[in-house]
């Protein structure tokens, strides 16, 4: 499967609703108890299967299978974790949404949907399986965007400053091993953390093991199975931690320990690659405005709309007729301040008339859909729409770095929250018990 989210699911398959897994197999031994569900033996046998089908002919990267077990039973208890929250808070995953989702997976994937049923089929997975493991992923998905929008905020100082020393385009394919320690972690568990990771970099200083090698036997990043894989990077999206020195690291070079939020670190520089120049783009033209809306289309909105022109007229200030007069809640508290934007943003009648104005200039009354208006054009100027990309599109960056590091930390809150039974029949012994 070339789909990535293709990928994904077939690990999330293990952790369905057990009405999917009693369907195969009624009776069924518990692997762990996770708060008021279970994952269940057979859940954890299937996962551990999908994991070690993926690494084909490199399965002796693997670690041994009761650390392998203990891996993929920590991933299906944050699943379950996961999408447990999601349900409590109200995310809801529509039929609709599954069948556009699956749809989508298909296409990239250069299939039709009969041919997507009979590779999951050859996968050894049933469609319900599939249709349960991408439900609880398109959940868990909304979860997380739920928690960026309430908690994750970037600011014009850190965007100034991001774009101000941005480094030329240079991405980085980055791989990291991770130590984990608990919040408010005791003395002891900091030392036995540095210890682990010490002899961790120590295998890798003697040519022991390599990189790939060790994440996926000792780390306890969420990315473990898949090598420690980061993907690739600019560096704006690298962790404050490594942000300074993987300029000036060679291609294959560790770096660390270093202690972070989240736990001791290893970094490895793996490739760099220019991403290319990103070039201005095209100008276009912006209008700073204000505007007065009165709602209707009928005589009484028409009279209305004069007097507050007339008010204009005698010299009232805009913006004090604005917020006494418009109907628009959304700006009335502004003077009506529309801010910038391009001719069309708020439609075609609206655009053409602020167009043909002039700066400091007031409109006649017009009508749109909305009701009617009275402009007043305050400014010009011409916006290179590639700056303002490279703008959005490092908002975005260091968005995705703080919901990263504020996302693991709200995973681990949750996992030392929650009450988790492991049995010992699950093969995964050493998982501690987070009640």
């Amino acid at each position: 499967m070339k789909n990535r989210f293709l990928t994904v699911a077939l690990v999330l398959a293990a952790c369905l609703p057990h009405a999917y897994a009693q369907d195969v197999q009624p009776i069924d031994g518990i692997a762990a108890i996770v708060d008021e569900d279970v994952i269940l033996q057979s859940e954890l046998d299937r996962a551990v299967r999908n994991i070690t089908a993926q690494y084909g002919d490199r399965a002796g990267q693997l670690p041994p299978e009761a650390v392998l077990r203990r891996q993929v039973l920590e991933r299906l208890i944050l699943v379950q974790l996961q999408t447990s929250r999601a349900k409590s808070t109200g995310v809801r995953v529509g039929e609709d949404e599954i069948d556009s989702a699956l749809a989508a997976i298909a296409r990239q994937n250069n299939m039709t949907p009969d041919q997507l049923r009979q590779q999951l089929a050859a996968d050894g997975m049933s469609f319900t399986e599939f249709r349960g493991s991408l439900s609880d992923e398109l959940a868990i998905q909304r979860l997380r965007q739920r928690f960026a929008q309430s908690s994750i905020v970037v600011t014009d100082a850190e965007l100034d400053s991001a774009l101000a020393s941005q480094a030329g385009g240079t991405q980085y394919q980055l791989a990291n091993i991770l130590v984990a320690l608990p919040n408010g972690a005791t003395p002891e568990q900091i030392a036995t953390a540095q210890e682990k990771i010490d002899g961790v970099k120590a295998l890798l200083d003697r040519g022991e093991m390599d990189f790939q090698a060790a994440a996926v036997r000792y780390s306890d990043g969420p990315n473990a199975l898949e090598g420690g894989d980061l993907g690739w990077r600019s560096a704006d999206e690298i962790p404050s931690a490594f942000a300074n020195v993987v300029g000036g690291m060679q291609s294959g070079q560790v770096f660390g320990p270093v202690r972070g939020p989240s736990g001791f670190q290893l970094l490895q520089l793996r490739e760099t690659r220019d991403a290319g120049a990103t070039g201005s783009g095209a100008t276009v033209t912006q209008y700073q405005a204000a505007h007065i809306l009165v709602r209707g289309d009928d005589a009484a909105a028409r009279t209305k709309v004069d007097a507050l022109r007339a008010r204009i007229t005698a010299g009232e200030d805009f913006a004090a007729v604005a917020n006494t007069g418009s109907d628009d809640a959304v700006t009335r508290g502004q003077g009506g301040d529309l801010g910038w934007f391009m001719q069309d943003d708020f439609g075609a009648q609206f655009g053409t008339q602020v167009a043909a104005l002039q700066d400091g200039e007031v409109s006649q009354p017009f009508r749109t859909e909305a009701g009617w208006h009275i402009v007043r054009r305050t400014g010009t100027r011409q916006a290179d729409v590639g700056a303002e990309n490279r703008r959005n599109q490092m908002r975005e960056t260091i968005g995705q770095r703080k919901l990263e590091d504020e996302w693991n930390r709200f995973l681990r809150q949750m996992r030392s929250e929650a009450y988790i039974d492991i049995r010992p029949a699950s093969g995964a012994a050493g998982v501690s018990d987070g009640s």
